[in-house]
This record gives structure tokens, sequence and C-alpha cells, in this order.
């Protein structure tokens, strides 16, 4: 029995040679500066190094939780990463499960190109677009909104707080649905037809075998990917908030990221910075532990 496993490390010797370059890229990019964490706890400067800037123990966390700033920065993170998980996670499903029920084949790739090619186009590209689109006098979307009374012909709104929430969920879902929607229509793809052949046999309709078959094939799936949206709640898009902001909805935009960018290396407070990066670390490996233990007890699936 001892030496089983040595054996079995011998004959998959050739598999596992073939991960070292992945293991190796982890360890150096990933686990090798985590080392840097321990500036939080010191007041880091770059010409006393990590090992010997003096250490400050909690002070930069308890400045951290009497920062009015910093209070508002989680505020907003929530909010924008909540209404990205409600209206955003579903969008791909819906799509997915639609671009399944299309019968003609050269239709539905050409939706799935026209859905994936968003995901190809930088942040930068996207907001400049928005910004043309939605300039209140030459914008072409503007100009619809003001003809049909949606919107007042002085609204900015790329320059209102009101409309920055729905105008950040909107963009996120254009960008990612095509690509998230793989995932599901591989998926999809792995379901028995037989299943399906059985149900019309049965006389279920369109909707019953997507509510009857679809859709609980598509549960572990579905699971997995919201547990791992629910750790990602406290990680708002840094690209997008930090390009969508401007002098008027600065206010709305400042997520942690950005404020986490703003005082570590614009104003050059290094162990500030580093202090509100952990906390996010911590506070995302919490919510998806207890997103993970609480589907393990409901529904029987998780992710470890």
């Amino acid at each position: 029995m001892s030496s089983l496993p040595s054996k079995r490390f011998w004959q998959q010797r050739y598999l596992m040679l073939l991960t070292l370059p992945a293991v190796l890229w982890m360890i150096i990019f990933n686990y090798i500066p985590m080392y840097g964490v321990i500036i939080s706890f010191k007041e880091y400067t770059p010409f006393q190094g990590f090992l010997h800037s003096p250490w400050t123990g909690l002070a930069n966390f308890r400045e951290l939780f009497n920062d009015p700033t910093f209070t508002d920065s989680l505020v907003n993170t929530f909010k924008i990463s909540i209404a990205k998980l409600v209206f955003g996670f579903p969008a791909p499903i819906i799509l997915s499960i639609l671009l399944n029920e299309v019968v003609f084949k050269r239709f539905k790739r050409i939706v799935q190109s026209l859905t994936y090619l968003p995901y190809f186009v930088s942040w930068v590209l996207v907001v400049g677009l928005m910004y043309t689109l939605l300039d209140p006098e030459t914008g072409v979307i503007s100009k619809m909104l003001v003809s049909t009374g949606i919107i007042g012909s002085d609204t900015m709104m790329m320059g209102s707080p009101h409309t920055f929430l729905t105008l950040v969920v909107f963009t996120e879902i254009w960008k990612n649905i095509g690509w998230n929607s793989i995932i599901y229509l591989a998926a999809i793809a792995g379901i028995d037809p037989q299943l399906y052949e059985a149900a019309i046999v049965d006389g279920a309709g369109r909707f019953r075998r997507i509510w009857h078959i679809t859709l609980p094939s598509l549960k572990p799936t579905i699971i997995i990917l919201l547990i791992l949206s629910v750790g990602g709640l406290i990680n708002s898009n840094f690209d997008q908030m930090y390009l969508m902001q401007n002098s008027m909805t600065q206010d709305a935009a400042n997520v942690l990221s950005v404020y986490s960018y703003k005082t570590g290396l614009v104003i050059g407070r290094f162990s500030y910075g580093t202090a509100i990066g952990l906390f996010q670390s911590i506070v995302a490996f919490v919510l998806m532990y207890i997103a993970n233990y609480s589907s393990r007890k409901i529904t029987k699936e998780s992710l470890f």
C-alpha cells in the first residue's frame, strides 16, 4: 500500500510535467508578489524597502474604517456589483437558451458572432463610443431619446449621477453577454438529445422542454458561476469605473478599486492603498466561502 502513491506518481509523471509551467507561472506571478501585502502593516517608503520600513500594526486599517471616503466607496462598490449581478448574470443564460431554440443555423451563427465581438473591444473604445452616441447635441441615441420625450434636450447622460448606474450595467451586459454565454451553450450542447425527443413524444411544448430539461441541466453550471460572481461582488471593473467617471459622476463612480489606485499610486500612500486591496481580498474570500457553503447545503452543488 505504501508504494501505491509513488507508483501512481511515476505513471502520471508526463502529465504532471506538462502542468509544471502553469504551476511555476502561478508561483512567480501570483504567490511571490503576495509578499508585498506586508506593507499594509508598515509605513512603506521606497527608500527603506519592504524589510526596513517601520511597522505600524493595524494603523492603516483603523484609518480605513474611520475614513468616510472609504465607506462611500464600499457602498458604491456593492451597489454597482449587485446591480450587475441582478441584471447581468441572467442575461447570458437567457441568450444561450434562446440561441439553442433557434432552428435556422445561419441566423444563430450571425447572432453569436455579433454578441461575441464587443468582448474584444477595449473599455477605452467603449467609453469613447458612449460619449459620442450620448452627446446631448450630436449623439444619435441622445436625439432619439429626446424626440421620444424620455430625456430632456439638455440632459447629459454621461455626466449625470442619476443615469450612471444604468449606463454601467448596460455597457457591462452589452460587452460580456456573448462571451459569457459560451459556457452555457457548451453545457446545453452536452444535454442528451434523447431527453428532448422523449419530451416531444410526450407532447411537451418548447417552454416545457426549457423548464424541465434545459434549465435543470444548466443548474450545476449556473450555481458554480453564481458562486464565483458572489465572490466578485467586492471587486468592480476598474477599467470601466475609472474611464466612465468624470467631474460630475465622480462620487457615484468612486469604487474601492479606483479609490485604492488613487490613494496608493496617484497620492503615493502605498501602505494605505495596499490595506484597501487586502480588505477587498479578505471580503471576497469570505463572500465566496459563504456562497459556496450555502449552495452546498441548499442545492448539494459547490466549488469545494
